[in-house]
């Protein structure tokens, strides 16, 4: 068998096991909307772990991470300071944001704004704020597994077809088994992507350099300036690194996919768990920067970044090793592909279409909607993957720019009985606007400073300053959720 025909086996055979376990997955269960959108509220901490690792280490940390290690060099270490505040932040705010939730029966993000401050058009437009976040997310992982599989099979399925195939299978068993679908796929995903990070982020630097610690002595003494801020960059310095950071750490958990991942857990005890766990997984990140460094070196002068780490890796590992690394990367691309479509999906029929629309339709109109919906959101990302030319990494950052904007009136909304549904709906069109603006305008960063971090900051000016030139409002049964504080065994 030649090489280009082992590995591309191995990969076929992986994303056919995915796609199995993707249909089984739900089999015995009843798939109406709340089995669909949130699993029933039944996950332990192993599924909300998976679950929420499956959507969070996507392409971008196949990919993106190591690509922007080659091409732009100490900007990317912004990627672990952010997921550190993240994840600590979480341990604090999700549990509380798990019993509203609870309380209240929310299964979507735009449930939290419609019940907490009684406006379905602010509702309507959280919606419409996480679908067009959405847009650059999906073309990420869409183009990462036409990257992925294109190389890896030595370019016997080009990236069209690779996409194409993918995004079929992606739709047929999220309409299948929905959200229990896409944890118990990210099983496999998981596993096999720790498993590729230790092969590559060591594999490479010991191949060419001996060590990863003389692989940075090599760096060091060859590109000095590689490491340190702004990189190979000419505007991305300290107070970008610091802004962006700030950016999308407070955005994480605003994504309506990961926030909708926190009304899957079975119990508040359960998203402290997953925050204290989470960081680990964090450490696969680092083995791609190694790879990304190590690249600048064996291959210098690559036009795309983001084939930095596949073009050095189809030199130097067997055939069905790389199979094994383009099938992890395939599934990579796939299982947070699905959750984003699903949540895309459901947003739409949900906190769209029926409040809007048709008030009166039922939860099973609301579900065979999102289900017609996932098959053309699947075309349209499909469509956008095919024609985009972006960076991975640039990618994410324009979903976040426009995504964390639902900050201000979520964290308010916990914790402040004053916020204003008026006040945070004006702030948040005046922050979407602002980041889309400067965005488009190619004035990212402005001043130094990340467009979309500027642009919270005039959103949350705004969501303060006109609550408290508001008359106060009912805050619905918001104002004071508490959890108390207990040791994690119990």
């Amino acid at each position: 068998m030649t090489p280009a025909a082992t590995a591309l086996t191995v990969i076929i055979a992986i994303v056919a096991i995915g796609t199995a376990v993707g249909f089984l997955a739900g089999s015995r269960q009843r798939m109406d909307l709340e089995q669909w959108a949130v699993g029933g509220r039944g996950f332990g901490t192993a599924l909300v772990f998976l679950l929420m690792a499956g959507e969070i280490y996507t392409t971008f940390a196949f990919l993106g991470v190591s690509g922007w290690a080659y091409s732009r060099g100490g900007p990317i270490l912004y990627v672990l300071a952010y997921l550190s505040l993240a994840y600590a932040a979480s341990f604090f705010f999700l549990p509380q944001l798990w019993e509203v939730g609870h309380k209240h029966r929310m299964q979507t993000q735009p449930d939290f704004f419609n019940t907490r401050y009684g406006n379905k058009y602010l509702s309507g437009f959280v919606c419409v704020v996480g679908i067009l976040a959405f847009i650059p997310y999906l073309q990420l992982q869409l183009d990462g597994v036409g990257i992925i599989v294109s190389v890896a099979s030595f370019g016997h399925i080009g990236r069209v077809p690779a996409m194409t195939v993918a995004t079929v299978l992606v739709i047929a068993f999220v309409v299948a088994n929905g959200v229990r679908a896409v944890a118990w796929v990210s099983v496999i995903k998981d596993v096999l992507m720790v498993v590729a990070a230790v092969a590559i982020g060591i594999g490479i630097p010991l191949a060419h350099f001996g060590s990863i610690g003389a692989m940075f002595t090599a760096l060091a003494h060859a590109r000095p300036h590689h490491l340190t801020m702004p990189g190979a960059t000419a505007n991305l310095g300290h107070s970008w690194y610091i802004s962006t950071v700030l950016l999308t750490a407070l955005g994480f958990y605003m994504w309506p996919h990961t926030f909708g991942a926190t009304f899957t857990a079975k119990s508040a005890d359960t998203l402290r768990r997953n925050a204290v766990v989470m960081p680990l997984y964090t450490l696969t990140l680092a083995l791609m920067f190694f790879a990304g460094f190590a690249v600048v070196l064996i291959t210098p002068h690559l036009q795309n970044g983001d084939l930095a780490l596949l073009t050095v890796v189809g030199r130097i590992f067997p055939p069905w090793l790389l199979g094994v690394i383009g099938g992890a990367g395939a599934l990579t691309a796939m299982v947070p592909a699905a959750v984003l479509i699903l949540t895309a999906a459901t947003l739409f029929a949900k906190n769209l279409y029926r409040p809007l629309f048709a008030p009166a339709m039922t939860d099973d109109g609301v579900a065979r909607l999102a289900r017609g919906m996932v098959f053309f959101l699947g075309a349209t990302s499909l469509a956008l993957a095919i024609y985009g030319s972006s960076t991975l990494v640039s990618l994410l950052l324009t979903g976040y720019a426009v995504v964390t904007q639902c900050f201000p009136g979520v964290i308010l909304g916990l914790y402040w009985r004053r916020a204003s549904g008026r006040a945070v709906f004006i702030g948040m069109i005046a922050g979407v606007l602002l980041a889309v603006s400067l965005m488009s305008a190619h004035l990212d960063p402005l001043f130094g400073l990340n467009a979309g971090f500027l642009a919270l900051c005039i959103n949350l000016t705004v969501a303060v300053l006109g609550s408290l030139l508001s008359a106060p409002e009912a805050a619905r049964g918001f104002q004071e959720p508490r959890i108390a504080a207990r040791p994690l065994s119990e």
